[in-house]
C-alpha cells in the first residue's frame, strides 16, 4: 500500500512538473493577445495620420512617418519578427478609445495622454513623451496668454482632455473660456483663419505643425499642462500590456526613444 502510495505522489509530481512547463513555454511564447496577433501575421495599431513628427501619412508616398510609427514597428519587430508586418488605422481623438474597445485595433499609439480617469479603462505603457496643452493664435489678435481669452472661444479637438485642462487654469487666473470642438486638427486651423475661434489648443508639439502651415499665427510660449503619452491597450489583454511595456523600457533606457525624437525634430518636455 505504501509502495502504490508513493507511485501516486510520483505520478502526480511529474504531472504537475508537466503542466508547470507547459504554463512556462505558453508565457514565453505570449498570452492569449499575443497569440492572436501572431496567429493573423499582423498588428493592428491605431495612429494620427495628420500630426507632423509623431503620426503624419504622407500623401506623396501613401505612407505612414514619425515618432510614433516608429515605435509601432518596433512593437511589431518584438511581436513577429517582422517590422513590416503591421496595418495603420488613422484615429483621432474621438475615436481612438472606440476602435481600441471594439477590437479593430490592438493598440493605439497616437499621443494619448495618461490620465487617472484613462486608467480605469485602458491601460497605458510608461510614458514615451512627455508634451504640454499651449496656444495658438493670430499675430495680429492681441493675445499674449489665456488671460487675455477671457470670454473668447477657444477651439479643441473632440474627445480630448483640453477643455477641461484650459478651465481649469482659465478658473485660476478669473478668465472665462468659451470652447468649441471640432473632429480633426485642420477644421480648428480653419476655424481660426475664419475668426470663428480666436485660439486654437492642443498639445505643443502639434501645433508647431500648424503654426508652419499659417505664417499669420504665432505659438504662444506658455504650456499649460504636461501631458504624458502612454501606448494605449485595452483592459484585460495584460500579456500585451506587459510586452508593449517592456519594448517602451528597452527603447527608453538604451536611448532610442531620444534618438528617434532626435530624428524627427521633436523635443520632448521631461
Amino acid at each position: 500500500m505504501k509502495r502504490i502510495s508513493r507511485i501516486a505522489v510520483s505520478l502526480f509530481v511529474v504531472l504537475l512538473a508537466g503542466v508547470l512547463l507547459a504554463s512556462l513555454a505558453a508565457m514565453a511564447a505570449g498570452g492569449p493577445s499575443v497569440e492572436k496577433i501572431k496567429q493573423r501575421g499582423e498588428l493592428k495599431v491605431g495612429v494620427k495620420a495628420d500630426v507632423l513628427g509623431f503620426g503624419f501619412k504622407n500623401l506623396q508616398t501613401g505612407e505612414f512617418e514619425g515618432y510614433e510609427i516608429e515605435i509601432a514597428r518596433r512593437i511589431a519587430k518584438e511581436i513577429l519578427g517582422d517590422a513590416k508586418k503591421i496595418e495603420f488605422v488613422p484615429v483621432t481623438a474621438k475615436t481612438r478609445a472606440a476602435l481600441l474597445d471594439n477590437g479593430e485595433v490592438d493598440m493605439v499609439i497616437a499621443t494619448f495622454t495618461i490620465t487617472p480617469e484613462r486608467r480605469k479603462i485602458v491601460d497605458f505603457s510608461p510614458v514615451y513623451y512627455t508634451d504640454g496643452i499651449k496656444l495658438l493664435v493670430k499675430k495680429d489678435a492681441g493675445i499674449k496668454s489665456l488671460k487675455d481669452l477671457d470670454g473668447k472661444v477657444i477651439g479643441v479637438a473632440k474627445g480630448a482632455d483640453t477643455a477641461n485642462r484650459l478651465k481649469q487654469q482659465g478658473e485660476k487666473l478669473g478668465a472665462s473660456l468659451r470652447f468649441a470642438e471640432f473632429e480633426t486638427y485642420p477644421e480648428i486651423l480653419s476655424a481660426l483663419q475664419a475668426g470663428r475661434v480666436q485660439a486654437f489648443s492642443t498639445d505643443g508639439s502639434i501645433l508647431k505643425y500648424y503654426e508652419s502651415l499659417d505664417k499669420s499665427t504665432v505659438l504662444l510660449p506658455q504650456r499649460y499642462s504636461a501631458e504624458e503619452y502612454g501606448v494605449t491597450t485595452k483592459r484585460g489583454n495584460d500579456d500585451l500590456r506587459d510586452l508593449v511595456a517592456r519594448v517602451i523600457t528597452d527603447l527608453d533606457k538604451s536611448g532610442e526613444l531620444d534618438r528617434l525624437q532626435d530624428k524627427f525634430g521633436i523635443a520632448s518636455e521631461k
